[in-house]
């Protein structure tokens, strides 16, 4: 399985995923026709388009790149009539092949309604789109803050070696959130030094594992009695705990 990360728009992050074996190639939340396009052009072809959810930073590809390609376009049966093209709707727990490759659909509302991640379980990858971030999590936007907390502890009980491609380029300014209210984490100050030499060379940050955002990730960490202690929320449930962080870091 090799990936290649795609920069798009200002800071989204496509990937184009080539199964070598039978020379199957997808591609995950085709964010720019013109920029994705460029790097489908070297295999002169595009067999599935893989959809996390519908927003248009994440779907504006879609269409020219099936026209071209006659590519097949997966997303979740929620999202039907609001992922443009779509041909196979996916349930929740579904696994499906593309070439060799095995994928398992997590339903990880939140952020959306009909949000997705795709899990290789045997290669340990999963993309997670916009619910999971490199040291932070989506915006809350049409559903509950209950159901992204419990989207990710879906997500944070992924084998621990499990690489984690998320949607955007937002490690930074997470990083910076994470060290206002997890001032003591070491291991937060050393990935600050790790992050900026990345972006100094315009690398991507990612990808990221489950155990460095279970050990850094502050949305990971809502049953921390220091946390809990510094929100001034030491009896309360760590549901409620990450409700107050998304509400902190929407205003950060």
């Amino acid at each position: 399985m090799k990936i290649e990360i795609i920069p798009c728009l200002s800071d989204n992050y496509s990937y184009l995923v080539h199964e070598e074996r039978t020379n199957t190639v997808s591609i995950v939340d085709p964010s720019d026709f013109s920029t994705c396009d460029e790097k489908i052009k070297k295999y002169n072809k595009l067999d599935y388009i893989l959809n996390t959810h519908h927003h248009a930073d994440h779907i504006d590809g879609n269409l020219k790149l099936k026209k071209k390609y006659n590519s097949k376009i997966l997303g979740f049966g929620l999202d039907k009539l609001r992922i443009p093209g779509i041909d196979i709707s996916l349930k929740e727990n579904q696994k499906y092949k593309i070439g060799n490759l095995e994928f398992e659909v997590i339903f990880v509302p939140g952020h959306t309604k009909g949000h997705i991640a795709f899990f290789f379980r045997k290669e340990k990858i999963v993309f997670t789109g916009d619910t999971l971030f490199s040291l932070g999590c989506g915006r809350v936007f049409e559903g509950t803050h209950k159901e992204m907390f419990e989207s990710l502890n879906k997500l944070k009980s992924l084998p621990l070696d499990t690489k984690i491609y998320c949607g955007h380029e937002y490690t930074k300014s997470n990083l910076k959130f994470c060290l206002a209210y997890d001032k003591e984490n070491n291991l937060l100050k050393q990935k600050e030094k790790r992050v900026e030499d990345k972006l100094r060379n315009n690398l991507p940050t990612i990808p990221t594992t489950i155990e460095e955002e279970i050990k850094t990730n502050i949305f990971f960490k809502c049953d921390d009695p220091s946390i809990k202690q510094l929100l001034n929320l030491k009896t309360a449930s760590d549901d409620k705990v990450f409700s107050k962080l998304r509400d902190l870091k929407d205003s950060f």
